[in-house]
Formats: structure tokens, sequence, C-alpha cells
């Protein structure tokens, strides 16, 4: 294994509960993408009410990862999420998937995540992963070049 690793100050999960969902598969979906050794009080939740677009009901989770050992241990257990395909369309769209910032964001389908499987996906119904990327200079082209050779290197 190479040592390749991403660094990155946190992470942010976000996704929508609409109301015709049942909250925790919902919940579950989002599991999908937090490892299991991560200790529970480094996760924090958060679930807020809001209203949809059209004033309908809809929650708003939002999950945040903080502590450097479990961002790290976050970052490990998402590449190895990513098959071959998830991985290659984000090195293809690696530029429109980091900010100015040096935020990378995925989104990946949610009714596919409660399977446990991991898909990237555009639509609306999804999990928008957030990682805020440590690179010097902390400038996006800098971000984009330590996304890709840490995407790019084979474990």
């Amino acid at each position: 294994m190479g040592d390749m690793t991403l660094r990155a100050h946190h992470v942010r999960l976000t996704t929508f509960i609409q109301a015709t969902e049942d909250e925790d598969k919902v919940l579950e979906a989002i599991g999908t993408f937090i490892p299991e050794d991560i200790d529970d009080e480094d996760v924090y939740f958060e679930v807020l009410e809001t209203e949809g677009f059209f004033g309908n009901p809809i929650k708003v989770v939002n999950v945040e990862i903080k502590r450097s050992k479990a961002v790290r241990a976050f970052l490990r257990h998402f590449k190895e999420l990513l098959d071959e395909s998830a991985r290659r369309y984000i090195l293809e769209n690696l530029d429109e998937k980091v900010d100015e910032e040096g935020t990378l964001y995925v989104r990946f389908n949610k009714q596919k995540a409660y399977l446990g499987e991991v898909e990237v996906d555009e639509g609306g119904d999804t999990i928008q992963v957030k990682i805020k990327v440590k690179a010097f200079p902390m400038r996006k082209e800098a971000v984009v070049k330590a996304v890709r050779e840490w995407l790019e290197e084979k474990e």
C-alpha cells in the first residue's frame, strides 16, 4: 500500500428525509459511509426540520466528522467504498467536484446506499459527501492534484 493518504480538516455528509421516508432507513443509508471503527462521539449528527420547495415538511440530516483520527478512518473507508467506475467518474470530473475553498463534493444515490451499495449520482435524492481537503498551498489546483494522486493510487 502506498503512502498517498489524503489529508482533510473535516468531512460532512448531508441528505434529506422526505415525509414519506423512514428516518431510520435514511440514517442507515448514511451509515454506509461511516466506518465502524469510528467512535460514536466523533460523529456529530443533527436532524433539522424544515420545509421543502413546495412547503412540504422535510428533514435535513447533517453529519460531521472533525477529529483527525476519525477523519483519517473515514477517508480510508470512503476510498475502499468506491468501485472502479465511481473512482474513474470522480477523477474525470474532478474540476467540477472541487470548489475554490478546497472542498471535494461527491453525491451518492441514497436508495443504493440503503443496500450498502455506493454509486455516484448527480440526481436530487442523494447523500452528499463534502471533504474539506488539506493542501499546501491552499488552492484549488493543489487540492485537485492531491485528490487525483490519492484516487489513482492502487492499494
